[in-house]
């Protein structure tokens, strides 16, 4: 598992939110359960994201990008309040908010 936090146009878009933040993990290690559907938005890479909602309330569910198929990303606030371990990465900070700072021991930071 890893957790990273992205600052791309893409994910500002499918989190409503300054940044998201998400646990990756191997495909094969999680199991999700119940209907999803699926929307592809161009990344900032332009390379498709396939995102994974639920089709009755919206919420997105997970998503994996096109050169990264052995991993899914879990959005943070799935894990119901859960502690997660703090980023490894933050990642498209050249799009981050002036206002935003990602801190704590060992983040790696790129644009």
């Amino acid at each position: 598992m890893r957790v990273s936090v992205c600052h791309c146009l893409a994910c500002q878009r499918r989190s409503g939110s300054a940044f998201a933040v998400q646990a990756r993990f191997q495909r094969g290690s999680v199991e999700l359960s119940g209907q999803t559907a699926e929307f592809v938005r161009a990344g900032d890479s332009g390379k498709p994201i396939f995102q994974q909602f639920c089709p009755h309330c919206g919420t997105g569910v997970s998503y994996h990008l096109e050169n990264e198929p052995d991993l899914l990303a879990i959005p943070a606030g799935l894990f119901g309040g859960a502690e997660l371990p703090s980023p490894a990465y933050s990642v498209y900070e050249d799009r981050k908010m002036s206002w935003v700072e990602i801190c704590g021991d060992g983040v790696e930071h790129w644009d």
